[in-house]
């Protein structure tokens, strides 16, 4: 038998708050000091870009796709690959969809608070030309769907949202949690994520949109300065603990569980995220001072930050992305590439520009484990 929606049980009349208040601490503090790396990072959105590209790939992961990070880079480098298949295509298209929608979000709350309208357009951005583009992009459902094997019936699922016909007033309440003034923001955020994915209130899409929401609530709420918090890590190398604690929620009314879970997630990919972050920067630091001295350009370092938000990428891309002079360009290059600051991925060919990647940069930001 599926487990259905927890009907009229939202938000949890009782927590156990002496099992969560030992997570609570470790969990903020280490978010604070992520947030002190943040701050004092210059230009973090260019410098991190790997990041929200290794977040977007993981988190598109949970959901079945199969495409790398490396994949992604290559492609949005070249997407004239013959090579890939149709699937993996999709699957890249995906992962490009889903930092779009982050870009959307940013966009929408310099002027909006999170809400419902915000959501509806991020789910628009996060579908628009991929599969379950047809499932009434930015709308919320007005079908019954669930949750289970491909092709099972309802009877068959593992889960079962809510009835459309709830949905509406259902999303209001979980609008109206969303701007309440809760004990803890961090428990807050638990909360909503569970209670988002237990709705399920669009066709398709809902667990990535639900993990976009994460680092724009703790943004909205003064815990970040940034948007720039990558959580999926940690629920895709406990896939299973992640959706079995979800299930608790309705099957079991297991709100705590849920929540201890969720703040030790919040508590280690904070650490890790600060961990990479740091790392990153300090390859750029040390590389910024080399090409300066290796190339005695003026055009070094902003050639430096192209290439940390393109870590691979075709020379042509270069020459004009970077608005570096095509001569001084093309010897930066060669410098890079003498210097193995750069490795060529494919040599020229006829009208087919040669393709670089930036090794360390690529290593830092995609390994599977902390840095």
């Amino acid at each position: 038998m599926p487990v259905h929606y927890h009907l009229e049980k939202f938000p949890p009349a009782t927590l156990n708050w002496e099992a969560l208040i030992p997570l609570i601490g470790p969990a903020t503090q280490a978010i604070a000091r992520y947030d002190g790396t943040l701050c004092v990072i210059p230009n973090a959105d260019v410098l991190l870009s790997p990041l929200v590209t290794r977040e977007a790939v993981l988190s598109s992961r949970i959901e079945g796709t199969q495409a790398t990070m490396g994949e992604v880079l290559e492609y949005e480098a070249d997407a004239s690959r013959g090579e890939l298949s149709n699937t993996r295509r999709d699957d890249i298209h995906e992962v490009l969809n889903y930092r779009i929608a982050m870009r959307v979000a940013e966009e929408q709350l310099a002027s909006l608070p999170l809400s419902l309208r915000v959501i509806r357009t991020v789910h628009e951005a996060l579908l628009d030309g991929v599969r379950g583009q047809n499932k009434d992009r930015g709308e919320f459902r007005r079908l019954p769907n669930w949750i289970g094997p491909a092709g099972c019936t309802m009877e068959q699922a593992r889960y079962v949202p809510i009835a459309a016909d709830r949905l509406p007033s259902a999303m209001s309440d979980w609008e109206r949690y969303l701007h309440s003034s809760e004990p803890d923001r961090l428990v807050q955020l638990a909360i909503i994520h569970a209670e988002f994915e237990a709705l399920h209130p669009f066709l398709d899409g809902n667990g990535r949109l639900g993990r976009i929401m994460i680092p724009l609530f703790l943004w909205q709420s003064g815990l970040l300065q940034r948007p720039m918090f990558y959580i999926s890590a940690y629920f895709e190398a406990n896939r299973d603990a992640y959706y079995e604690h979800l299930l608790g929620v309705s099957r079991d009314g297991n709100w705590t569980d849920w929540c201890r879970f969720f703040l030790e997630a919040v508590r280690v990919q904070a650490e890790e995220n600060q961990s990479r972050a740091t790392a990153i920067i300090a390859l750029y630091n040390e590389l910024k001072l080399r090409v300066v001295e290796l190339t005695h350009s003026a055009y070094a370092i902003p050639a430096l930050d192209w290439i940390f938000s393109n870590p691979i990428f075709r020379s042509t891309a270069f020459i004009e992305g970077a608005h570096v002079p095509a001569p001084t360009a093309r010897r930066i290059l060669s410098i890079f590439k003498k210097e193995l600051i750069l490795q060529e991925l494919s040599r020229s060919k006829g009208s087919r520009a040669a393709a670089y990647v930036c090794p360390r940069l690529l290593n830092l930001a995609s390994s599977e484990g902390a840095v």
